[in-house]
């Protein structure tokens, strides 16, 4: 089946990290150094700035924001007062910290970089990360190819990840105090690489695919079965709306970007 898109939102700068959450999409915009909001309608309204960059964006249980702040290396909490230091992370994570997913009891797997992205040094691998709600980090995955967009299955047992060097999508086991086993590679992927992803109720992994350009869904084991181009590179995307069955497509155009949306079949599970 093809899909279009549109439009939803432009004129942004570079967008990573796409939540549905309270009926409308939250976004981190790291060029303006926001986070941000837009419903269905495309009204866009900022709901904090982040002066060293957002990235990862979840929700403790109690419904406050936590925010990964990319260049300092810190995990924020939104509270009634601002954005208050959860942990700073700069000890286990060398160089910018990335994508983050929040499991239901308020631990934060948090992903980065492993080298000098930005200054194109020579690769390097790095860990995930695992923040507990009061405050404690942890490395609870090592030798990493840029661990990127991740998720968990709506059971809470199974956290993927996307190594975004290796191209591929890489399934742990969750253990009760939020460790991770059982690494196994989930899909290996040809002609594209691994970015943002979600998750839909087949269990199938949504990924953007920046090299591509394009967004596929993909099966454990790696069968490829949508593929929706984009007019530019894709970095994540979303299931969201009313039914989970919003597509959005963080879209980026030289140095700014965009929110495009389609329509898919099979709606959005698990988190983020």
């Amino acid at each position: 089946m093809r899909y279009e898109t549109r439009v939803l939102l432009d004129g942004l700068g570079p967008v990573e990290a796409p939540r549905w959450h309270d009926s409308r999409l939250w976004f981190s915009d790291f060029g303006a150094r926001k986070v941000m909001t837009v419903d269905l309608k495309g009204k866009a309204e900022t709901v904090v700035e982040v002066p060293q960059q957002p990235s990862g964006l979840g929700w403790l249980p109690d419904g406050r924001l936590l925010v990964v702040s990319m260049r300092d290396r810190r995990l924020l909490r939104l509270d009634s007062n601002g954005l208050s230091e959860v942990v700073d992370l700069s000890r286990l994570a060398l160089h910018p910290c990335n994508d983050m997913v929040v499991d239901s009891q308020g631990r934060a797997y948090i992903g980065h970089f492993g080298f000098d992205f930005w200054g194109r040094q020579p690769f390097a691998p790095a860990g995930l990360i695992l923040v507990t709600p009061d405050g404690n980090a942890r490395v609870v995955a090592d030798d990493m190819a840029f661990p990127n967009g991740t998720v968990i299955t709506p059971d809470g047992r199974t956290l993927i990840v996307g190594e975004t060097y290796a191209a591929r999508l890489t399934a742990f086991e969750l253990g009760l105090d939020g460790s991770l086993g059982g690494r196994r590679i989930w899909a290996q992927l040809e002609g594209a690489t691994t970015d943002g992803i979600c998750l839909d109720a087949e269990g199938a992994v949504w990924v953007a695919s920046p090299i591509s350009p394009e967004v596929l869904r993909v099966r454990e084991g790696g069968e490829v079965t949508h593929r929706i181009a984009v007019s530019t590179a894709a970095l994540a995307c979303m299931l969201g709306g009313p039914e989970r069955r919003t597509l959005f497509i963080m879209a980026v155009i030289g140095d700014g970007g965009r929110i495009e949306v389609t329509d898919v079949d099979v709606p959005g599970a698990g988190l983020p």
